[in-house]
């Protein structure tokens, strides 16, 4: 759904839904940023010492504490996107779309298995070494990208 399409709705449509896009940007944004944030403390925990027990437990309770707050953000960014979707037709049977919802699939899947992750850290079951994690930290970056190009530039 393009520009012109918007304008050619009634005033109150284009109003709530101009307001949905507005609100599924901040919880996209404040999403992501929780997504950025949690594996910067995998790569602390990481690099804890064996001895510093208090450090270890005061990291994993900063990153099971984010990624509670990160997966309530999930929800409504996720939701108010499927509304844009289903409810306003924004992009359906559009190409960038269904690229777009593969970005969003893989989204997901990564914050699922930044959840797996802090539950090996958690255990000491994690075979992953700081180095690891950081490389882990830049996925949700590149996703993120990719996202925004296909929504903006639209490229096919």
């Amino acid at each position: 759904m393009g520009l012109a399409r918007d304008r050619a709705m009634p005033p109150t449509t284009l109003e709530r839904m101009l307001w949905i896009k507005s609100f599924h940007i901040v919880f996209v944004a404040s999403w992501f940023a929780g997504l950025f944030y949690l594996p910067r403390i995998f790569v602390n925990l990481a690099m804890v010492p064996a001895d510093s027990q208090a450090e270890r437990e005061r990291l994993l309770l900063m990153a099971s504490k984010l990624l509670r707050f990160t997966t309530i953000l999930m929800v409504p960014a996720v939701a108010l996107g499927l509304w844009l979707w289903w409810g306003y037709g924004i992009g359906q049977g559009a190409v960038w779309m269904h690229a777009k919802l593969t970005v969003v699939a893989l989204v997901l899947a990564y914050h699922h298995q930044c959840a797996r992750q802090l539950r090996w850290l958690r255990e000491g079951s994690s075979s992953h070494g700081h180095v690891w994690y950081r490389w882990f930290n830049e996925l949700p970056v590149l996703l993120l990208v990719v996202a925004v190009v296909l929504v903006v530039v639209k490229p096919f």
